[in-house]
């Protein structure tokens, strides 16, 4: 028998951690290699940008954005309540 199988990711957050930006993404999954969660997973499309699988496990470490290699293609979306404020 054949089976296929598929992973379907976790509905995102309200705060989505990671954004990418398909325009820029060109596939090569530096980021999937060097994510210390491991919340991303390769796209079986040659060329497309990863599946983010486990959204909520992110640490906002901004490893993934460090090595693209391409500036602006992954941003991180740190939560409100991580932000930075300032009076």
């Amino acid at each position: 028998m054949k089976y296929n199988a598929y992973a379907v990711p976790n509905p995102p957050t309200p705060g989505t951690p990671i954004i990418i930006d398909r325009n820029f993404c060109n596939g090569c999954n530096r980021c999937v290699k060097i994510c210390l969660m491991d919340i991303f997973i390769p796209n079986a499309e040659k060329g497309q940008p990863p599946i983010i699988l486990y959204p909520e496990e992110c640490y906002y470490d901004g490893c993934c954005v460090d090595e693209c290699p391409e500036e602006g293609a992954i941003q991180l979306n740190h939560p409100l309540m991580q932000r930075v404020r300032w009076k």
